[in-house]
């Protein structure tokens, strides 16, 4: 895969993670409705290719950071019971490999989270390049995905009316890149 002819105007090269114009975010039920959040630390960086199937990104989120518009329930998330921000500061995303699938391009790799560490799919969309007012020059990009939190062994919930829970186990993952060429 060319990059010329996926993604014109990108260029092969390390390309970081600018945290101030990137978002983290997510999405889970709780309850009847759809909490979102972000985490508002993290860093990383995207190594692009010529051949583009051989691009590597990393990328690494502080838990602490996490904001869900409530301080009572991001003080809770970050405890023992659900991500133990103290214990496990960080989670982190490793590149596989990069594959097209029926015109859709992901990005595969591992995502860390407390000790366990489990394959996860990015649906990867290429927004474009440019000149920033700052003199440099970005590329953007835009990352979705979905996982089940049980997977890396969030499984604090309180059960309530039967069949219903406090949490759904699927969180939604979306992710809004500019990276600035180094």
């Amino acid at each position: 895969m060319s990059i010329a002819t996926i993604a014109p105007g990108l260029t092969a090269g390390t390309w970081n993670i600018d945290p101030s114009h990137s978002e983290v975010a997510f999405v889970i039920r709780h309850l009847m409705t759809k909490v979102r959040g972000t985490f508002t630390e993290f860093s990383g960086s995207v190594e692009i290719a010529e051949d583009l199937v051989s691009s590597k990104a990393t990328a690494e989120i502080k838990i602490a950071s996490i904001d869900t518009r409530n301080a009572d329930r991001d003080a809770h998330i970050r405890t023992s019971d659900v991500l133990d921000a103290e214990e496990h500061p960080n989670m982190t995303f490793v590149t596989t490999g990069v594959r097209e699938d029926g015109g859709d391009y992901y990005l595969d790799g591992e995502l860390t989270i407390k000790d366990a560490t489990r394959p996860v799919s990015l649906q990867v969309e290429f927004n474009g390049v440019g000149d920033d007012p700052w003199g440099g020059f970005r590329a953007g990009f835009t990352a979705t995905t979905t996982i089940n939190r049980k997977d890396w062994g969030i499984d604090f919930n309180i059960p309530f009316g039967g069949d219903k829970a406090l949490l759904g186990d699927k969180v939604d993952l979306q992710l809004e890149v500019q990276a600035v060429r180094a």
